[in-house]
Formats: C-alpha cells, sequence, structure tokens
C-alpha cells in the first residue's frame, strides 16, 4: 500500500519559515518525480514546486521562486520543501504528490501564515 505522509504544517507570521516533510512508502521513492502542490480555500490546486527522481531539476511557481526550495533525500524516501520569507497568501493546504506512469497523494498538511 503507498502512502505519502505530510508533516510540518502550521500557523507562523509573515516573514517566518516552515520545512514540510513527505514520507514515503509503498513505493520505489527513487524513480519517481515529486511534487508540492497547495489548495487554499475557494481556489484551485496548484503547483508549488517539483523535483526529478535524481534531484537534478527542480521547478518552482513563479509566486514562490526565491522564497521555497524543494530537495530530496532518496535514503530516507523523504522530500522537503523549505519555505522562507511566508506571505498570508501562502496560506493553503499543501499536499506531495509522486508520479511516474501512476500518480499519488498525500492527505496535506495545513499551512497558515498570519499575524
Amino acid at each position: 500500500q503507498v502512502q505519502l505522509v505530510e508533516s510540518g504544517g502550521g500557523l507562523v507570521h509573515p516573514g517566518g519559515s516552515l520545512r514540510l516533510s513527505c514520507t514515503v512508502s509503498g513505493l520505489r521513492f527513487s524513480m519517481y518525480a515529486m511534487s508540492w502542490y497547495r489548495q487554499a480555500p475557494g481556489k484551485e490546486r496548484e503547483l508549488v514546486a517539483l523535483i526529478t527522481d535524481t534531484g537534478g531539476r527542480t521547478n518552482y511557481a513563479d509566486s514562490v521562486k526565491g522564497r521555497f526550495t524543494i530537495s530530496r533525500d532518496n535514503s530516507k524516501n523523504t522530500v522537503y520543501l523549505q519555505m522562507n520569507t511566508l506571505k498570508p497568501e501562502d496560506t493553503a493546504v499543501y499536499y506531495c504528490k509522486a508520479n511516474r506512469w501512476d500518480t499519488y497523494w498525500g492527505q496535506g498538511t495545513q499551512v497558515t501564515v498570519s499575524s
């Protein structure tokens, strides 16, 4: 059974930082591209960041470039999202996704940026 478990969300002040983690089991993690998505209330789910299976290439939404960093540790079956200089508009549920020929999603973790 494939499981993606996100953690690290919470409440943070504007300008603060959080690091999200997504630990994967039940598949060959090193063969999957990993992504972080987010969905704010009333909005569609959007891609935040992507990292290839080897970690050799990353891609970011324009809204988070220079503030967020995606990384992975294939020895720990974990993908991370370091989020710095957080803004209220970053408030959303953040989901990780594993993708190869098939796709799997985590359950999401809430990030709230508010003073």
